[in-house]
């Protein structure tokens, strides 16, 4: 099992001199991984389901990784989770492909559609069309990505006789993560992801997730070209993993444990979480 670092890309913890603090000291401590989390716009007044506050600060996370790459030379960079119906597919299959280019292939696109009502309004997305659009954006960037002559004809995205260069590191594309608990989102995951990311509490959390992308892959074919699913989760409450946590997470199966050091209110204290976690066992 691999250890993470999830989240950094808001609150006091994503100034330049922060994050390029933080993002040396994670590969400095065995860190294999940096994921940044993604909101566009915030409800405001804040709804019950939203996970910050409309003033609560959060960077682009393209924009994130690409500086934390550039600081970097091994860590991998993960969009924890990119909210896709909000992204137009073509220009994201650009973007996504210079910074697996720039990074030497160390992109982890990780998506989802998205929940907030309000957040989807405001980039002109209906609520009801995330999922549809979160399949077909997936077919048409990889169209983008691998296809000598690409072209897609969908609902929601249509191109044909153009090309885009350059294509990521990696034949296939770069790796890609779904997001989501919800039975939709296991069978997505199982269909299209190199790997699946989810978030709770605890292991016992994990497993009831688990036990939902077995039923699913009961449901759906897995491309051979995917390989086996990996699994990523941060534990986002408590923060605080523990060994025995950290013992419980592998056996369960996890690729990669991912660790939020929430509140993200002070750079001193995140150093010190990730100083204490680095040891965990694996």
């Amino acid at each position: 099992m691999e250890l993470g670092v999830y989240g950094l890309n808001a609150k006091a913890t994503l100034g330049p001199a922060d994050t390029a603090a933080l993002a040396r000291r994670a590969e400095e401590l065995g860190y294999r991984s940096w994921w940044a989390g993604d909101h566009v716009v915030l409800p405001s007044p804040r709804v019950p389901e939203s996970p910050m506050a409309p003033t609560d600060p959060i960077l682009d996370p393209l924009v994130h990784l690409s500086y934390v790459a550039a600081l970097t030379e091994r860590i991998e960079l993960g969009t924890g989770i990119l909210i896709l119906p909000q992204r137009n597919p073509v220009v994201l299959a650009k973007q996504a492909a210079s910074l697996d280019v720039l990074s030497g292939g160390r992109l982890l696109l990780g998506v989802a559609p998205g929940y907030l009502e309000g957040e989807m309004a405001a980039v002109g997305v209906r609520l009801s069309e995330r999922g549809a659009r979160t399949d077909e954006y997936l077919d048409a960037m990889r169209q983008l990505w691998t296809e000598p002559e690409p072209e897609f004809h969908g609902r929601y995205a249509d191109f044909a006789h153009v090309d885009a260069h350059p294509r990521p590191v990696r034949p296939d594309g770069p790796r890609i993560v779904i997001g989501g608990h919800s039975p939709a989102a296991y069978r997505r995951a199982v269909r299209a992801g190199h790997g699946w990311i989810g978030n709770g509490g605890s292991p016992e959390d994990l497993a009831v997730h688990l036990e939902g992308l077995r039923r699913a892959a009961a449901e759906v074919p897995r491309p051979a070209r995917l390989g086996r699913l990996e699994i990523n989760f941060t534990q986002m409450n408590p923060v605080e993993v523990g060994a025995d946590g950290a013992r419980r997470y592998a056996e369960l199966g996890v690729d990669r444990l991912l660790l939020c050091p929430l509140p993200l209110e002070d750079p001193v204290a995140v150093t010190a979480f990730l100083e204490r976690h680095a040891a965990l066992p694996r």
